[in-house]
């Protein structure tokens, strides 16, 4: 028996409907599967997309009820398939399916691209194809209604085209693509029979061309508009999406190495060259003072590129990566050389991860990477017995190219010259003498190596500390009350500093050294160096720690200015000419023209000055007033929480006595727990002082308790949820009465210039979401 022709005709219309879904999905899966490391990712998709389409297709003809139950069966089988082989090909055990399926979303933005296949950066595209394609079965396979059915793929493509985002090339050929195959699924659907009356085929046709004229003229007149309303790079999702965050030991680890140095036989890791031959070669300049040149590495444990004045500190946003790590920008001049190891983690605590510079493989651990500075941290945090192999790209520049290499400048190394305001002038005056006679690059950056060299030593209980005054007593204090003594802490910091203010893009690295042959590495060995970027050579380490015990003090080869004091009022006028004296000839001026007199004048001015003051002075009184009522009593209990501790850090930073951003909310309320003499200086010293004859202040006087603004705190930063209004109300009754007692001890005239103080409402433009740890 032969099949007539018409109903062939009618078989291959009814296949192209969903066939042309399908090929939508897969168009999604192709679309997003350019972001990823490999190509498991679409074919995951392209089978969840023929998968899908296939079984609604399939059961047309069962009862709709009978469709769902089994569109779940045959998704959760698919989802398990498909985890399971993504997390193969990650080398991760099936255990993270739940995790996958928790966190899929957030994992897949916070994702560092290419995105490595594993289950938690499939999962949730897989799931979606799959139900999009359930539903585009169902509403035009079984329904009929085609266009309809044609909306979840193209939703499922444009929402694969905004997960791309900026990061991979314009899709134009993909979206021709699409809209060919759903032309081709409508005109599948509007085909007519070898039956049907020449009337209605030309009705058909007719309304047809009549659809595609309206369409096209509404392209035509929306074009230019939609045209100067889309920017020429798309919207990144990844912005809306907070990366994985590190406290602040892990931002700035440059305060753990003098809390290390106390212990130095606690045990950290174990180092294992995983090719001894192609080990690392140790840093260009001199080794580490205890360490044998040739016989040890460096890990790096992170890259501190920022400094305001307080604290160096990472300062990087962390992507989720894969075993795969983007290959770091090598210099023309630069060698690089392959080499791997693998870590065990003994004691070492936090999230940061070290490693042989720079990393561009992880096994074993699950990380995330800051790219700009090469920086590695594990998310849930180290734990003892935890090990990982890490391949890593050693750069081994032309050290001979470096007396004639060159610094870059501008907008792209800004970053790395800049360092935060007040300055001590005399830091300035020292980079200015280093400088002196040092035009090259190179001639700076060694001078500045070997004056801290040959001025300064090494002292492994040197209390810790960066900031600004801590070098200014680091590099001029007496030597009888700690001054010229640090650990690396102090020798990395004040090199760095330097070098930024003598135009050399520097940054500071923690880390440790290791045994090149492998094995233990202990507190003993953690130290922090200095790198200066040079062009065509990358970064260069430098080695400022003295090499022997003798070191010449700071005042035999520069002596640091000292301010000069400002004019006495009460010095005698200069002596006026006598009779013994030649007076000086007097000289004719033209008549005073006829006005106001020079006293009228002069008494309009500054009583208009003093007018302008005074309103100025209200207004910034007013302000404060107003922000203190916003931030205790406007949001939620957490927001208020956190208006009480700015209330706090302002009243301590209005004294004179600001908090530092590495302590926890119970180590800065015992750092405010006492009242300190005011401080005068005396040449490059310090020495306490009452405030004034009229209000003497006497040292540890005890101020009102902060116990409930510190339980708000940490409530709020560990159990948000947990605050609640009572909490947000004491906090805010103790903070007010901390500010009120601290402004009472000050002498009157302090008391006036905290109330017109402008600082509190720059200072915090922008307040944190949660109050700090």
């Amino acid at each position: 028996m032969v099949t007539p022709a018409w109903r062939i005709g009618g078989g291959v219309r009814r296949a192209v409907v969903p066939v042309a879904l399908a090929g939508m999905l897969v168009l999604a899966g192709a679309v997003l599967g350019r972001i990823f490391a490999d190509d498991l990712m679409f074919r995951l998709a392209a089978g969840a997309a023929v998968g899908s389409i296939g079984a609604g297709a399939a059961m047309r003809r069962l009862p709709s009820w009978a469709v769902a139950p089994i569109s779940t069966v045959l998704l959760g089988g698919y989802l398990a398939l498909a985890l399971h082989l993504a997390a193969g090909a990650a080398g991760l055990s099936v255990a993270v399916a739940r995790d996958a399926l928790g966190n899929g979303i957030p994992r897949l933005l916070t994702a560092m691209i290419p995105v490595e296949t594993a289950p938690d950066t499939v999962v949730v595209a897989v799931a979606a194809i799959w139900i999009a394609g359930l539903a585009a079965a169902e509403v035009a396979v079984r329904g009929g209604r085609v266009l309809l059915g044609c909306v979840p793929p193209v939703a499922v493509y444009a929402a694969a085209l905004y997960v791309v985002g900026p990061n991979a090339s314009a899709a134009t050929g993909y979206t021709l693509a699409l809209a060919g195959l759903v032309v081709s699924a409508l005109a599948a659907a509007s085909g007519t029979g070898a039956g049907t009356p020449a009337a209605v085929r030309v009705r058909a046709a007719g309304g047809a061309v009549a659809g595609l004229a309206v369409l096209l003229g509404v392209v035509a007149a929306a074009g230019p508009w939609v045209g100067d309303h889309v920017t020429a790079t798309p919207v990144d999702p990844r912005r809306y999406v907070q990366p994985p965050r590190v406290d602040s030991l892990d931002e700035s680890p440059l305060n753990r190495i003098s809390g290390w140095a106390l212990d130095p036989k606690q045990p950290l890791l174990e180092f294992r060259p995983g090719d001894p031959a192609a080990a690392p070669t140790p840093a260009p300049s001199a080794p580490t003072p205890g360490k044998t040149a040739g016989r040890s590495v460096r890990l790096r444990l992170a890259v501190l590129s920022d400094y305001d004045g307080v604290t160096w500190k990472v300062g990087g946003v962390y992507r989720n990566a894969g075993r795969v790590l983007p290959s770091p920008d090598v210099p023309a001049g630069t060698e690089v050389t392959e080499t791997q190891q693998q870590i065990t983690i003994t004691g070492l605590t936090g999230r940061l991860l070290p490693a042989v510079p720079t990393p561009t493989r992880i096994t074993g651990a699950r990380v995330a990477f800051d790219a700009a500075s090469g920086t590695l941290i594990r998310p849930e945090g180290l734990a003892e017995g935890l090990r990982y192999s890490a391949v890593s790209q050693v750069q081994n520049p032309d050290l001979n190219q470096l007396p004639i290499a060159n610094v870059p400048s501008g907008d792209a190394v800004l970053r790395y010259l800049s360092i935060g305001a007040d300055t001590p002038d005399q830091v300035e005056k020292l980079a200015e003498h280093l400088s002196e006679g040092n035009g090259a690059p190179y001639d700076r950056a060694v001078a500045i190596e070997a004056f801290l060299a040959e001025h300064y030593q090494h002292v492994a209980d040197a209390p810790s500390g960066h900031a600004f005054p801590n070098l200014r007593h680091f590099l001029f204090g007496r030597r009888d009350i700690g001054g010229q003594k640090g650990t690396s802490e102090q020798f990395a910091a004040a090199y760095a500093v330097l070098a930024r203010l003598a135009g050399l893009p520097s940054r500071v690295v923690v880390g440790f050294t290791a045994p090149a042959v492998g094995g233990a590495v202990t507190a003993g060995d953690a130290i922090a160096w200095p790198e200066v970027y040079f062009d065509g050579l990358g970064w260069v380490a430098f080695d400022p720690m003295p090499k022997t015990d003798e070191v010449r003090p700071v005042e035999e080869d520069f002596t640091p200015p000292t301010p000069s004091p400002p004019p006495s009022q009460s010095e005698p006028p200069p002596p006026t000419a006598t009779g013994s004296e030649s007076a000086a000839p007097q000289i004719a001026a033209p008549p005073a023209p006829a006005g106001p007199s020079a006293v009228l004048v002069a008494s309009g001015t500054s009583g208009g000055l003093l007018l302008l003051i005074a309103a100025a002075a209200g207004a910034v009184s007013f302000q404060r007033n107003a922000q203190r009522r916003r931030r205790l009593t406007v949001g939620s209990p957490g927001q208020r929480i956190t208006g009480a501790w700015l209330e706090f850090t302002d009243a301590l930073r209005l004294a004179g006595r600001p908090v530092p951003a590495h302590l926890s909310a119970t180590e800065a309320v015992r750092h405010a727990a006492v009242l300190p003499r005011p401080v005068q200086r005396t040449g490059l010293l310090r020495r306490a002082a009452p405030e004034d004859e009229q209000s003497p202040v006497v040292d540890e006087v005890p101020l009102p308790e902060l116990d409930g603004l510190v339980d708000a705190v940490n409530t709020a930063g560990f159990a948000p949820e947990a605050a609640d209004a009572v909490q947000a109300r004491v906090a805010g009754e103790q903070a007010v009465a901390y500010a009120v007692a601290l402004r009472g001890r000050r002498s009157w005239w302090r008391r006036v210039w905290w109330s017109v103080h402008p600082g509190p409402l720059r200072w915090n433009r922008t307040p944190p979401t949660e109050p700090p740890p």
